[in-house]
């Protein structure tokens, strides 16, 4: 039953799950569609008929069989929909537009301060644009925060580093763009965009740890997003390592991105006259890239304080999978020999095989995990509330819903 009472259409059931396998495993086969589906072959075929003349997949090349004529491929359309990713910082607005298989169309950064009063209407003219730029059936907006936000269907956000306190960001910008908007962590963001177009196609539970300005964490359970109580769940860069530590950004002392952050990383290079009281984290990566043991050694007991913290959550969560990346990992090979001695030796024996992955990073990723919350919906009959509701109708009408059906 639907939350409203009334019996799915078993039709729309095949047809959304066909569309999140192929999102979630790649393109397939028919015969793999039903199999791993458990329906006839005789079903898929006649609704994969259905969502080709609607061109939401596509056929591709055709592969080998045990018999018979070789298999035909069947792969999602990247021209069915599109979305919008906005990663809101301190500074800017890193802003993409990308098809339903994710390839980026375009991306741009643009400037932008959160703090003033009627922020959320100057990033409501920002994204309104982008909106009239995007060509085609645009089935939402996502947005990034770096805080904890109530539920991405609400948007209600609480961000500290940026001045937001209970922030409407999600009912503000529906009722200034009437298009479906979710919104979440950042990191989260992430998480969503692994789960459909990256590790999430291998492994059903995985953390995914940013380093950078801070340090983050997204959790990903059974498949799943977890968001925590408050949404506020992976928030381990406020873990408590050492007893009177420097000041944090969230008001307490010793929290691990205090010593590992970027601000971290710099104040303790300035400390030991690695740099300049002026300059920068760039300016500690030019020192070790120059093979300065002062340099070395700050990367290197970063690494270790991430590792032994790192062990502590995977003890606690137990993942297939730890995937890291973040505007810091292009120093990963800093980190790396003190990262991988104490995560291994704090973690039990039964843990030590855990596999951890690095991703090479770019400038735009951030939003395109953003855009990720939009393009996940139609892979997950539940995720997203209302406003998934309405990106799922989009995408099955292949023509943008009237503005008047989204509420806040």
């Amino acid at each position: 039953m639907t939350q409203n009472g009334t019996a799915p259409n078993r039709g729309d059931l095949v047809r959304a799950a066909i569309l999140g396998l192929l999102g979630t495993r790649g393109p397939s086969s028919r015969a793999d569609i039903a199999r791993l589906l458990g329906v006839s072959p005789a079903t898929v075929t006649q609704t994969t008929k259905e969502l080709l003349a609607r061109r939401l997949v596509t056929e591709l090349e055709s592969v080998p069989s045990q018999g018979g004529r070789p298999a035909r491929l069947l792969g999602l359309d990247r021209a069915a929909g599109g979305a919008i990713g906005a990663k809101v910082t301190a500074n800017h607005i890193a802003l993409v537009s990308v098809d339903l298989d994710g390839s980026v169309r375009s991306s741009q950064s643009i400037r932008f301060d959160p703090r003033p009063y009627g922020a959320l209407d100057v990033l409501g003219s920002i994204l309104s644009d982008a909106v009239a730029r995007h060509e085609g059936n645009l089935l939402g907006i996502g947005v990034g925060i770096p805080g904890a936000v109530d539920a991405q269907a609400s948007g209600i956000v609480d961000a500290p580093t940026i001045g937001w306190d209970r922030a409407p960001v999600g009912p503000r910008l529906r009722e200034l763009l009437g298009v479906p908007v979710l919104v979440d962590n950042d990191v989260n963001t992430l998480a969503a965009a692994e789960s459909v177009y990256g590790i999430g196609r291998q492994h059903s539970s995985y953390i995914v740890v940013t380093i950078g300005l801070g340090v983050g964490c997204g959790i990903v359970q059974q498949g799943i997003v977890s968001r925590g109580a408050h949404g506020g769940a992976g928030e381990i860069g406020h873990i408590p390592v050492t007893d009177n530590g420097p000041l944090c950004g969230c008001g307490n002392r010793g929290c691990l991105e205090a010593h590992i952050g970027e601000a971290g990383l710099v104040a303790e290079a300035v400390r030991r006259g690695v740099v300049h009281p002026d300059g920068g984290v760039a300016d500690l990566s030019a020192a070790a890239h120059a093979g300065e043991a002062e340099a070395l050694a700050i990367y290197d007991g970063a690494g270790r304080m991430l590792g032994r913290s790192l062990a502590g959550v995977v003890h606690t969560l137990d993942p297939e999978c730890v995937l890291l990346m973040g505007e810091g990992i292009g120093d990963w090979g800093f980190w790396e020999r003190g990262f991988e001695d104490a995560f291994r030796r704090a973690l039990m024996p039964t843990r030590r095989g855990v596999r951890c992955v690095v991703e090479p990073w770019t400038e735009d990723q951030w939003a395109v995990g953003a855009a990720s919350l939009v393009l996940a919906t139609p892979f997950d009959a539940v995720a997203g509330g209302a406003q998934g509701e309405l990106v799922r109708a989009r995408l099955q009408a292949g023509t943008p819903a009237t503005s008047a059906a989204v509420s806040p």
